[in-house]
């Protein structure tokens, strides 16, 4: 298993150099995985760990967020983040 991406992760992807951003991205950072959760459904925070597709996805949603945030809101057609998800979700939107 792997772990959830720290913001410094996010910062080399968004090549930010500044501590100034650091609150910002702490924040970008965890509504990522937040985002990630949700999109799996039935999330355990007991039991469930993220596997490297996982946080890779958080990862891409949080770049997502910070730099297209219109993108983020419609993350599903993203085919990257897309891609990260296949054979996790459980619970499917109807409609």
């Amino acid at each position: 298993m792997a772990d959830w991406p720290e913001p410094q992760e996010l910062k080399q992807v968004l090549d930010v150099t500044s501590d100034d951003w650091d609150q910002t991205l702490d924040r970008v950072m965890a509504s990522a995985i937040r985002k990630v959760k949700a999109d799996v459904g039935d999330w355990d925070e007991a039991i469930d760990e993220p596997d490297e597709s996982l946080a890779a996805a958080a990862l891409r949603m949080a770049e997502l967020l910070a730099l297209r945030p219109e993108a983020a809101a419609d993350s599903i057609k993203d085919p990257t983040y897309a891609r990260l998800l296949v054979g996790h979700r459980r619970v499917f939107g109807v409609g």
